[in-house]
């Protein structure tokens, strides 16, 4: 089976919808931040904080072309994953993308407890998120096989909406 990869903003469900989707497919969950956090030690935000994001960009690049490299998994990627275009065209290489897409209400919603959002720290959230997503629209548009709003979808929701158009390809 190809791997299934997420992508999306922050707060579009990657993690959570990922993690299910493992248990339906009986595949292996990668989460691509998580690998960048082993390697290196810290935090995302504590590597955005001292190296800076064009340093983090050159990790997510190196550990998406290692990952695309293997097969059987659901990949959760960082949401600017996108904003590279060897990211995109080694994601599928071997593997579908399924955006997950969510309202900018419902992003701040979901992340406003968060403090580990590099991206929102110190600033207007709701201002900050609206300017992100459209800047990065069309990345998530032109890169995605196959994109769900998650705004009020529950996980399980999601997961089935997945399941069926994994099953028309």
């Amino acid at each position: 089976m190809k791997n299934v990869v997420l992508t999306g903003f922050m707060g579009t469900g990657k993690n959570a919808i990922g993690k299910r989707l493992v248990q339906e497919l009986n595949l292996k969950f990668v989460d691509t931040d998580d690998i960048i956090e082993k390697k290196e030690g810290i935090t995302i935000s504590k590597i955005f904080k001292r190296f800076g994001e064009k340093y983090f960009r050159k990790l997510e690049k190196k550990v998406v072309k290692k990952i695309t490299q293997g097969k059987d998994q659901v990949i959760s990627t960082g949401g600017g994953v996108v904003l590279d275009q060897e990211n995109i065209s080694n994601l599928k290489k071997n593997g579908v993308i399924i955006c997950l897409w969510a309202s900018p209400g419902v992003i701040r919603e979901r992340t406003e407890k968060e403090a580990h959002r590099p991206l929102l720290e110190n600033v207007n959230r709701e201002k900050r998120i609206k300017e992100l997503l459209d800047y990065r629209k069309s990345f998530y548009e032109k890169s995605a096989d196959y994109i769900i709003d998650t705004s009020h979808l529950t996980v399980e929701e999601t997961v089935e909406k997945i399941l069926k158009y994994l099953e028309k390809i």
